[in-house]
């Protein structure tokens, strides 16, 4: 909760308060449950584009999402000569500007159960609201759950998700 001393409403990610001052980078290497999409944006080189001023929308797997892929699917993608499809797939959960879990809900009832939406990779993913939360659909017919929504950051904000997107 925010205080009169001006503390920050955090949110906790993996063990870790998330701090709203902090980008998203900076966040996310303090959340255990994040090392694999760590490791994987800076295998990507994209530590500097997330770190910038966005704003960016993020749709956070965990490492028990990375883990659901096939054995050695992250290994694979992980390695310098596979640099560019890990970008794609990491670009591919990144959507330009600020959208909340409520901005999300009115484009979904706004677009008659569901919304589509552009990602910096250029593919559509489709969010759906589904069991009272959001569902965010990729272009493989995969599903992902958005487990904790709303993690706010300085260049935009961060939806943890339960399973791997992919274009």
């Amino acid at each position: 909760m925010a205080s009169s001393m001006g503390a920050e409403k955090t949110v906790m990610v993996g063990g870790a308060a998330m701090y709203p001052s902090r980008n998203i980078v900076q966040n996310a290497v303090n959340s255990k449950d994040h090392t694999t999409l760590v490791a994987a944006v800076k295998a990507a080189g994209l530590v500097d584009t997330l770190s910038g001023p966005g704003p960016f929308t993020v749709f956070a797997p965990t490492n028990e999402a990375f883990a659901k892929l096939p054995a050695g699917a992250v290994e694979g993608l992980l390695k310098p000569e596979n640099k560019p499809a890990l970008a794609k797939v990491l670009t591919y959960h990144v959507v330009a500007g600020r959208l909340t879990g409520a901005d999300l809900a009115a484009r979904v009832k706004a677009g008659g159960g569901k919304a589509v939406l552009k990602t910096v990779e250029g593919e559509n993913l489709t969010v759906m609201a589904m069991g009272g939360g959001l569902v965010v659909h990729d272009a493989k017919h995969g599903a992902s759950k958005v487990t904790i929504a709303d993690v706010n950051q300085s260049n935009g904000v961060i939806h943890v998700v339960d399973t791997v997107l992919m274009p």
